[in-house]
Parts: C-alpha cells; sequence; structure tokens
C-alpha cells in the first residue's frame, strides 16, 4: 500500500507540473497579445475642389482669371471700330475740310469795273470729293481794323468740289478814287465754308480803300462759284 500511495503521489506532481508549464505558456502568449498588424499605406491624397466661397488661394484665382476676362472685353473692337480718316482727308461726299484745301488769292479786277474783285481758289488737295455750302467767311484786315465781307445774297446752293479741281468766288471792294491816302489793307482771313479753321493771306488786291463814314463794312463777298480764275 505504501508504494502505491507513492506512485499516486508522484504521478500527481507530475501531472501538476505538466498542468502548470502549460498555464505558463498560455499566459505567456496572453501577455505578448496578438502580433502587430504591418502599417497601411497612406492614402493617396486627392485634391480637394474649392467651393465658390473657398479659401484665400481660390479667392485669388478667380480674381485672376475675372481680370484676364475683363482685358478682353469690346473695348479694343470700340477703339478699332472708332478708328477714322485721320485730319486732312476728306471723305467722299462729306464737307470740305481746310486742311484739305489749298486756298490762294489772286488780283482779279477787269478795267472800267467800278469796284476791285479779288478772286479766291479753293483747290480739293484730299483724297476723295467734299462738298462746299454757299458762302466762305473773309476778313479783310486794314491799318483802321479787321473789316468783315458782307456777303452778296445770291443762293446757287451747294457745290460738289472733286478731288483735285478748284473752285473760285470773288470779294468786291470799293477802289480808292478820291485822291487821299485812304486806308491801307494788310491782309485777307478767309475760313472755308461750314468750318472754324481760317487761313491768312496777303491781300494781292489795290494798296487802300476809300475813307468811309463808318456806316458798315464796304466789302463783299460772292456765294462759292461766283468768280472764275482771272475774272
Amino acid at each position: 500500500m505504501r508504494v502505491h500511495k507513492l506512485t499516486f503521489a508522484a504521478m500527481a506532481v507530475a501531472a501538476g507540473l505538466t498542468l502548470t508549464a502549460c498555464q505558463n505558456g498560455e499566459d505567456g502568449a496572453a501577455a505578448q497579445g496578438p502580433a502587430p498588424a504591418a502599417p497601411a499605406a497612406p492614402a493617396a491624397s486627392t485634391p480637394s475642389t474649392p467651393s465658390s466661397g473657398g479659401g484665400s488661394s481660390a479667392g485669388s484665382a478667380n480674381q485672376g482669371s475675372g481680370k484676364g476676362s475683363a482685358g478682353t472685353s469690346s473695348n479694343g473692337k470700340g477703339t478699332a471700330a472708332g478708328t477714322g480718316t485721320g485730319s486732312g482727308d476728306s471723305a467722299k461726299g462729306g464737307k470740305c475740310r481746310t486742311d484739305d484745301l489749298e486756298i490762294t488769292a489772286s488780283e482779279s479786277t477787269v478795267g472800267g469795273d467800278a469796284e476791285g474783285t479779288v478772286a479766291v481758289q479753293l483747290k480739293n488737295r484730299g483724297s476723295g470729293d467734299c462738298t462746299l455750302s454757299e458762302y466762305a467767311g473773309v476778313d479783310v484786315k486794314t491799318s483802321a481794323g479787321s473789316l468783315s465781307a458782307k456777303r452778296t445774297g445770291e443762293h446757287p446752293g451747294p457745290a460738289v468740289l472733286k478731288k483735285g479741281t478748284s473752285v473760285y468766288f470773288g470779294v468786291n471792294y470799293p477802289l480808292n478814287t478820291s485822291g487821299g491816302s485812304g486806308v491801307r489793307i494788310t491782309g485777307l482771313v478767309v475760313t472755308p465754308p461750314d468750318e472754324t479753321k481760317s487761313v491768312s493771306l496777303a491781300w494781292p488786291g489795290a494798296a487802300t480803300l476809300p475813307v468811309t463814314d463808318g456806316s458798315g463794312s464796304p466789302i463783299k463777298v460772292g456765294p462759292i462759284g461766283s468768280a472764275g480764275q482771272g475774272g
């Protein structure tokens, strides 16, 4: 019986040791825990689309685009559409400009006439035909001041002056037959019809005018076409 008790006791101790070893192995595995998983690859970054109310960078981009669009507006076309012929270049059928006309004056008094006559020539040196209304403005400069010529009153209507051609009108003035020194004439100023720019010319006629009573200008101007070359 003693032998059997010792055998049972030895078996019990061996079983206890085996159980303890198994428990220690399980406890060690539990303490270590599961093996760490491999780190996940970083997700690829996707650029976000800014909303209409985005941050400062989105606002700057939008502003830059707006300025570019404004820069290609119709202003340039307006500027291009608004570009025409320069001064000194009459459009066909338009009024004759001072810069398009070559203006000269010559003595045209015919012997025996009661009045002296100066013929004023207007030559179209522009790029096309142009139109002159009936009367030019004429001022005669004298030692006593400037005299504005009065219109004779005829109304022939406008005249078309073709490119390279000329037209004349007459300036009539009283001849000084008094024997006195009279009023000295110093120059002639011509302003084409419907223009404000004038041309100053040397006076080609008689040197003096008779002294008048001051009741009005003794100078008269005829309409365009009222005089011809040489009379």
